[in-house]
């Protein structure tokens, strides 16, 4: 009875959604663990990736890169984000493959949205350019950070900051320039300060298991 109450007062709305993150990483997500590929939430993740390349194909071929439906279809992707994080707390189907493929989905999305604004000049190119690097840079840290066994955390800077990035190529693809500029630069300075932040930790989490 005790084990059953605590299981359910965790489950709070905070917690569902999202908000509260307090408390240990599910022990099924850390490095090392098992990747348990075949779960609900990770479903959810494959087919937002699989939505990537067709809104990017739908975007490419609009005439102004602002038609309506790759925009929706941005939108759907971005924000199913929550779907899958939803799933695995209230299925408690933690997996290591799921802690991968979420943020990769959500670098893939962004450098999608970067590919139609850059063709269609919707923002900034300098700004654009800026972010897709550091997504590129993201991934490449990921892989070293698999290949040495480092368990990177997400952290709040880079939390808070994808969604005014995402926000900003969204109204991009809407053709709402100045909120999407607005979004763009507060959100290239939250992601830059969590870039720093993270190779920070990661050379950090390195030494200490050189040391040890």
């Amino acid at each position: 009875m005790e084990d059953t109450s605590v299981e359910k007062a965790k489950l709070t709305f905070r917690r569902l959604s999202g908000l509260d993150r307090s408390g240990p990483p599910p022990p099924e997500t850390v490095a090392g663990a098992p990747l348990r590929p075949w779960t609900i939430p990770n479903a959810i993740g494959y087919v937002r990736l699989l939505m990537v390349p067709v809104f990017l194909v739908l975007a490419l071929q609009s005439e102004s890169g602002t038609d309506a439906l790759p925009a929706v279809l941005f939108a759907v992707i971005g924000w199913s984000d929550y779907l899958d994080g939803i799933a695995a707390r209230v299925t408690g189907q933690y997996s290591r493959m799921g802690a991968i493929l979420d943020p990769l989905v959500d670098r893939m999305l962004v450098i999608a949205g970067v590919i139609v604004c850059w063709k269609f000049d919707l923002l900034p190119r300098w700004a654009l350019a800026i972010l897709a690097a550091r997504e590129l840079f993201m991934v490449g840290l990921a892989r070293y950070a698999l290949h040495r066994k480092v368990d990177l955390k997400i952290n709040w800077l880079g939390r808070w900051g994808v969604w005014p990035v995402f926000s900003a190529l969204f109204f991009a693809l809407c053709n709402v320039d100045w909120l999407a500029l607005a979004c763009l630069y507060v959100g290239l300075v939250l992601v830059l300060g969590s870039t720093v932040q993270y190779v920070r930790d990661g050379r950090r989490m390195a030494r200490g298991q050189g040391s040890s």
